[in-house]
């Protein structure tokens, strides 16, 4: 069995992923209970407010990209950057697939632009002061990068799900 069952009843196919099995309410709900950083915040905070971070950190012509850059986690989930690289070429294969499939869905680019690339890491800067616990290590991805001025307060899950699709809504107009 390589599919999944998502929110709306939806079969997704995780090896075969295809755009018209690609919904937002389904990506909207996964990422609103996704917590980032494997669950190691302070308190839930949702790939899905992330996302919408990101998205109202980029101008306009990119806001959807921005808003759904990390979409193919509502269908694989959200492994850390670690694993994701200890894990190697045949979850980076899976993950391209899904994320080809979300963009051809929604007509974006599934390349990351370099404003959708710069603003993710921005709200990274700002998760890891505002979220998570003190480490004094480096992350060298953050060298010379500054976080928003703004301090993330962490939305329920039924709220991050409800910001998101107004996000999407607002940026699809």
């Amino acid at each position: 069995m390589t599919f999944i069952v998502t929110f709306s009843g939806k079969q997704f196919e995780l090896l075969n992923p295809t755009p018209e099995r690609v919904d937002i309410r389904d990506i909207a709900h996964a990422l609103s209970r996704v917590c980032r950083f494997n669950g190691h915040t302070r308190e839930h905070y949702s790939v899905a407010q992330h996302c919408v971070l990101v998205s109202r950190n980029v101008p306009a012509h990119l806001r959807l990209e921005a808003l759904l850059h990390d979409a193919a986690e509502a269908y694989i989930g959200d492994v850390t950057s670690p694993l994701k690289r200890a894990l190697g070429e045949g979850y980076k294969m899976i993950e391209r697939r899904v994320e080809r499939a979300v963009a051809d869905h929604f007509g974006i680019d599934w390349k990351m632009a370099p404003e959708v690339k710069l603003a993710d890491l921005r709200a990274l800067a700002t998760e890891r002061r505002d979220l998570l616990a003190y480490h004094p290590s480096e992350w060298p991805m953050l060298e010379g990068i500054e976080a928003f001025e703004e301090t993330i307060e962490p939305m329920t899950c039924d709220r991050a799900e409800s910001a998101f699709l107004k996000e999407f809504h607002v940026v699809t107009r």
